[in-house]
């Protein structure tokens, strides 16, 4: 990973959200401070990248709205970049916050971002230990632009600096005061970037040395993924621009694929949701593009 390029991954992804926050109805998933993070500036130039790309993504929608690029942006922004982030968020904070009534005291998000779970949930910060994993080079694009917003990092807010391509190491957490108690971890748009034995590894380790009741949220691509072109071939967009940017999907899985990786690591399955129960859960009823995304599953196990 260059310098760069978490800073720019991180910034669309905290686009995507706050363009849903200020323009969509009705909200899936309100990150109503990622707009803080990110200058007017740039949520112009990434408006104007994607605008300007459309032919990438569909050539007849690029015809059928050619005079209007407010139109564009919202199919582009709707159709391919806001339905899994958005889904995924608002499922895994559910659970979290579930949890969290069930006596988690973790909360350790890995791949973190431009991620403002602490920021819109201050009345958690007694009662809750949050840990961010990710790039250095993000971490620090983070602090910069939290301080150029003028939010003061809280006390039980951790940052965790780990480069992925790294092997993970529970040493990272332990040096930044993580404790053997009941946690709660996200793991969100990262399964694909991973391979198979390279997931089972990191999930094993997280869990070796936590309590029962521990558990974790992430999603996963099944395996229909790298042959299924999707509503307007977005899941084949997605495969190519994960490619041309240098960091290419790697896996897809079985649900009993799933399932027999967590088993070994001593975890069980207490919800899946396939892309039909994502969409009924999360897109029923719009009169928008949004909907959920082919092939994309969610799943939150608990430890034995």
């Amino acid at each position: 990973m260059k310098q760069n390029e978490s800073s720019v991954t991180s910034l669309v992804s905290a686009f995507s959200r706050a363009y849903h926050s200020r323009y969509d109805t009705p909200i899936i998933f309100n990150d109503f401070l990622a707009k803080d993070l990110i200058s007017q500036q740039e949520f112009s130039d990434i408006s104007n990248n994607m605008i300007q790309g459309i032919e990438f993504f569909n050539k007849e929608v690029a015809q059928k709205f050619k005079d209007d690029p407010d139109e564009i942006l919202r199919w582009i922004t709707q159709v391919q970049l806001s339905p899994t982030p958005l889904a995924r968020a608002a499922f895994c904070e559910k659970v979290l916050l579930h949890e969290i009534l069930l006596g988690v005291k973790q909360y350790v998000i890995l791949g973190a971002g431009l991620d403002t779970f602490c920021f819109r949930h201050p009345e958690l910060k007694k009662n809750l230990e949050i840990f961010e994993i990710d790039h250095p080079a993000t971490q620090e694009f983070k602090k910069k632009r939290l301080a150029d917003a003028e939010y003061a990092i809280p006390n039980h807010l951790h940052f965790v600096p780990m480069d992925f391509a790294d092997q993970f190491s529970i040493r990272h957490l332990l040096d930044n005061g993580f404790t053997n108690d009941k946690t709660f971890f996200s793991l969100l748009g990262v399964s694909y970037y991973l391979e198979k034995e390279d997931l089972a590894r990191l999930i094993d380790h997280l869990f070796s040395e936590l309590p029962a009741g521990s558990s974790i949220v992430f999603d996963y691509a099944d395996e229909t993924f790298f042959a299924e072109k999707g509503l307007s071939n977005r899941v084949e967009n997605i495969i190519k621009m994960a490619l041309i940017g240098g960091e290419p999907m790697k896996s897809c899985f079985t649900y009993l694929e799933i399932e027999k990786m967590l088993e070994k690591s001593n975890l069980l399955i207490y919800e899946h949701l396939t892309p039909a129960m994502v969409h009924e859960q999360f897109f029923q009823n719009r009169t928008d593009y949004l909907s959920a995304f082919e092939t994309i599953h969610y799943v939150h196990a608990v430890k034995k």
